[in-house]
């Protein structure tokens, strides 16, 4: 019973994210052929090209990577991220069908675009900083990211922010510049309130993790995480009696993931979470 309550507390906050998020997409996005990054860029795209409806595509386009990444990097990092790419499939089709029914009539404008680009900002990203809150994704670019960090020690910032360049930088050939700048402006507010609404605007964490365990959290954390982790012996002053403490950094999207591998090992673990201005070594920004 626990695990469930567990669950149900992580799950039905990303159902919450991903329902935000699908509304912005279509209430202030589509409706004003705006853009927007990764796989959901792609979908906007077909959207507008071909007139193929975003909850379909984006579902469509996601299937081979779940495939790729439940083969390449396990079950474990996979579970949340299939279950928020699937719910924003599912909330887009909800949209869908409210707007094809006149329940939802989407705000459309030809007189302020900063003013749709400014709203469509805050509301992805109040819905993606949900879902990445509670250790969610939604599929797509953060798949091949994670990919492309565990087999070639890429960034998966930096790997994500590329996909997103390229991505919207296709559209130039089917959109006026107009709307692609105002995307950027749209994306800019979204990527400040995501890291508003996990941690502060900072991108990563330092863990300081104390635990009569330490040897197994140690591994889990490099094997599930693919993370490095630091051992330092040292003394408690209370229990008069030796302990170690681990040491590691890690992405604002790995956060929730990390704590909880830590108290499932270790419910009585001892955990303090650091905000990191700059993280520069493998995994994070390379050197130089």
């Amino acid at each position: 019973m626990p695990q469930v309550q567990h669950l149900l507390k992580t799950i039905v906050p990303i159902l919450f994210g991903t329902a935000i998020y699908a509304f912005g997409l279509h209430y202030f996005v589509i409706s004003n052929e705006l853009m927007e990054g990764g796989v959901t860029g792609v979908a906007l795209l077909l959207n507008y090209i071909f007139g193929l409806q975003p909850s379909v595509s984006t579902l469509l386009l996601n299937i081979p990577l779940f495939f790729v990444g439940w083969r390449l990097l396990g079950r474990a990092p996979m579970l949340y991220t299939i279950i928020g790419t699937m719910s924003v499939s599912f909330f887009l089709w909800i949209m869908e069908l409210l707007i094809s029914a006149g329940w939802l009539v989407p705000f459309k404008t030809e007189h302020d675009l900063f003013l749709v680009s400014a709203y469509a900002g805050v509301t992805l990203g109040t819905g993606l900083g949900i879902v990445f809150r509670y250790g969610g994704t939604t599929g797509g670019a953060d798949i091949v990211a994670r990919i492309a960090n565990k087999w070639k020690g890429v960034s998966i910032g930096r790997t994500i922010l590329m996909i997103d360049v390229v991505v919207i930088g296709l559209s130039v050939f089917f959109l006026p510049i107009e709307k692609i700048l105002y995307t950027f402006v749209a994306v800019f507010i979204a990527s400040k309130l995501i890291d508003v609404l996990i941690e502060g605007s900072y991108a990563t964490q330092a863990f300081t993790i104390i635990s009569n365990r330490s040897e197994e959290v140690a591994a889990v954390i490099t094997k599930e995480l693919d993370r490095g982790a630091t051992i330092f012996p040292a003394f408690g002053a209370y229990s008069n009696q030796p302990k170690n403490v681990i040491y590691c950094v890690v992405s604002r999207t790995e956060m929730k993931r990390l704590k909880d591998l830590v108290h499932s090992i270790d419910p009585l673990a001892f955990l303090i979470i650091t905000k990191v201005h700059d993280v520069v070594g493998e995994g994070f920004k390379p050197n130089g």
